[in-house]
């Protein structure tokens, strides 16, 4: 793609009497911006929910900087296969994995060892700059109010809808004390979220970067805002304070649930062949009738 928007850069400003090396240099640009550009997006979907660039510690270390700590080689193999690196002993790669609380960083979809570099690359251009668009969703440790718990749980159950038209985090999760069934049961129960993850920063982080394949795609267009996150981020921090117990109500509820609709299928698997019973029992009796009445006729 960006050949050819090279080649057709080229073609317009030659028909249009522009200097061939002027067109060749503004194609060179561009092709070098939408590149940056691509490189920005990978690193929001693979990285930003585990590092941020200036902001601060998440699971993984803050970038700025990075290339001041390790020789550009050693970061661009650790990269592409840091449980190798780990696995081999390298002393900084065991330090960094236990700063991380033993969490390993995953080896990254699609990553080549010029695509490593291109992400370095964008790494020290952001760390030069006042505050880089990574840098992650500031939050303070003030508690928060009942209100921001209350939006926040309005948001969860998709009672209050996101601005950004994304799916209601109930479609998919649940929590303890939601009520009713306390949500979906296709991806994981998110009432300790808040603690698996450690903390307010990291929730954040994560949902500002959805890292998994199946909310990727969800989100990729339909990013949360900010605000939408705070109380996101306020609720489900009341609810691993709050409700780390198992919700027996909502067991029970789906327990009923499934009694209920196995009656209701059983009674009109039955009402549904006793017509059709009927039904065929009731031709047959008219049949053997005629044939009877026919005999009968026969005789006289």
């Amino acid at each position: 793609m960006i050949f050819v928007s090279f080649n057709s850069s080229v073609r317009f400003f030659k028909h249009s009497g522009f200097n061939i090396w002027i067109a060749i240099v503004i194609a060179l640009i561009s092709a070098q911006f939408a590149f940056a550009q691509d490189v920005g997006d990978y690193f929001r979907r693979n990285c930003y929910s585990c590092h941020t660039i200036g902001g601060g510690v998440l699971t993984g270390p803050d970038l700025k900087d990075v290339s001041s700590r390790q020789d550009r080689d050693w970061l661009v193999s650790f990269i592409i296969d840091p449980k190798g690196m780990i696995n081999r002993g390298d002393p900084y790669a065991v330090k960094l994995k236990q700063d991380a609380r033993d969490v390993v960083m995953p080896t990254l979809p699609g990553l080549s060892e010029e695509l490593a570099r291109r992400i370095l690359d964008m790494i020290e251009s952001e760390s030069l700059l006042e505050e880089s668009q990574f840098v992650g969703l500031q939050m303070s440790d003030e508690p928060f109010s009942e209100d921001d718990i209350l939006q926040g749980r309005l948001l969860f159950a998709g009672i209050k809808k996101l601005e950004n038209g994304g799916a209601a985090c109930l479609s998919c999760h649940s929590v303890n004390g939601l009520g009713g069934l306390s949500g979906g049961r296709l991806g994981p129960d998110l009432t300790l979220v808040f603690e698996r993850l450690q903390g307010r920063r990291s929730l954040a982080a994560w949902l500002l970067g959805p890292a998994t394949e199946t909310m990727q795609p969800l989100f990729s267009d339909k990013s949360i805002k900010q605000d939408e996150i705070l109380a996101l981020v306020a609720y489900l921090e009341h609810t691993a304070k709050t409700g780390g117990k198992e919700d027996s109500v909502a067991l029970l509820y789906f327990f009923l649930i499934g009694i209920i609709g196995a009656v209701l299928i059983l009674v009109l698997f039955d009402l549904f062949w006793s017509y059709r019973f009927r039904g065929v029992r009731e031709q047959q009796v008219k049949t053997a009738s005629l044939q009877v009445q026919q005999l009968k006729a026969d005789d006289f």
